[in-house]
């Protein structure tokens, strides 16, 4: 009996109290020592929902590393329009290290070729450290490119076939861009030189199937951060607002000023589109805000139907409800991760 209530004690102090008030890790660094079978812990969902909070704790937890799983946190000095959010790195006064954030020079392109090969390095130094990979991120195509282990390489410039194709009208470049893949990405349709290099990407692949890459992640544990729909919205308001106080106008106007053109902003994504529509004159802060946040809530939208189909594909997302709250999800990942 005796025994039977000192465990009962014990369950109730790990399992009920928050890490906060309790930790887990450095009483009980079992519970959180991770198997040699999990060589990739992965952490997506759609904007707005936390996940670098989520991620920075559960690595805090597990002594895990992070690494970025977002086209546009690569670039440096786009800090607030990127939603870098670095504070939330910091957890109880330790910095969590993260990976693939301020690598590329603003103005550069960066694509899910470079990323893999990043990603490959920065798994690669983790894990000699003897630490866990952490993927966090909300790029549905890097987070595949890795969890279903695409071998890509880089295509080199096809002269016959661009040839070809600058015979070919906008409106045929872009049927055919279209008969190979769906547009997730309006931008290859905006510049005729990016709409020719997407068709030259695409047949090249046509021709080099993908094979698998030496490391297989296809089983990993994959968390996915959730919320309802309109508690979504919700927050991507809110945060588009705290973006636009803490200086994000301010932010997009110095790249502006660096010499960055209008064009290239754009292809930087919805906050850098809109908002040198606004810094330029072409629209107005309230129709800046409107169009915005709008695009925002359908960009949300569009993630969750990438993640949608990724399971399709067969990877296996656990979901953590985001109304739970962090120290729930925590725990409920952690327990998941011992089952592993």
């Amino acid at each position: 009996m005796i025994l039977n209530s000192i465990v009962l004690v014990f369950y109730f102090l790990i399992f009920q109290f928050p890490s906060s008030h309790f930790p887990l890790c450095p009483y009980f660094p079992h519970l959180c020592r991770m198997s040699p079978k999990i060589p990739l812990i992965t952490i997506l969902g759609p904007t707005a929902v936390g996940k670098t909070t989520f991620a920075a704790h559960l690595a805090s937890e597990l002594d895990a590393e992070i690494i970025s799983a977002d086209s546009r946190q690569v670039f440096r000095g786009m800090d607030i329009g990127t939603g870098k959010d670095l504070a939330d790195y910091s957890v109880e006064g330790k910095i969590i290290p993260a990976h693939l954030i301020d690598i590329a020079e603003p103005g550069t392109e960066y694509n899910v070729f470079q990323f893999q090969r990043d990603f490959q390095v920065a798994c690669d130094t983790i894990i000699a450290k003897g630490k866990t990979p952490l993927l966090c991120g909300g790029t549905g195509l890097y987070l595949e490119s890795v969890l279903l282990g695409y071998n890509l390489v880089e295509v080199p410039e096809n002269e016959t076939l661009r040839l070809q194709l600058n015979e070919l009208t906008n409106d045929e470049l872009i049927n055919r861009i279209s008969s190979y893949r769906p547009l997730h990405n309006t931008t290859d349709t905006l510049d005729r030189e990016r709409l020719i290099r997407a068709i030259e990407i695409e047949s090249f692949k046509l021709q080099n199937r993908n094979q698998q890459l030496e490391n297989d992640f296809s089983h990993s544990p994959v968390f996915g951060i959730r919320f309802d729909r309109k508690i979504v919205r919700e927050r991507i308001t809110a945060r588009l607002t705290q973006r636009l106080n803490e200086g994000m106008l301010e932010e997009i106007q110095h790249l502006l000023n660096s010499g960055l053109t209008k064009d290239q902003l754009t292809f930087y994504g919805l906050e850098y589109k809109y908002v040198t529509l606004y810094l330029t004159g072409e629209l107005t802060y309230n129709e800046m805000f409107r169009l915005l946040n709008t695009a925002i809530h359908q960009f949300a939208k569009r993630q969750m139907t990438w993640f949608r189909r990724m399971e399709n594909k067969g990877i296996k997302i656990y979901w953590l409800e985001g109304e739970e709250g962090l120290q729930k999800n925590l725990y409920k990942a952690i327990n998941q991760l011992k089952s592993e």
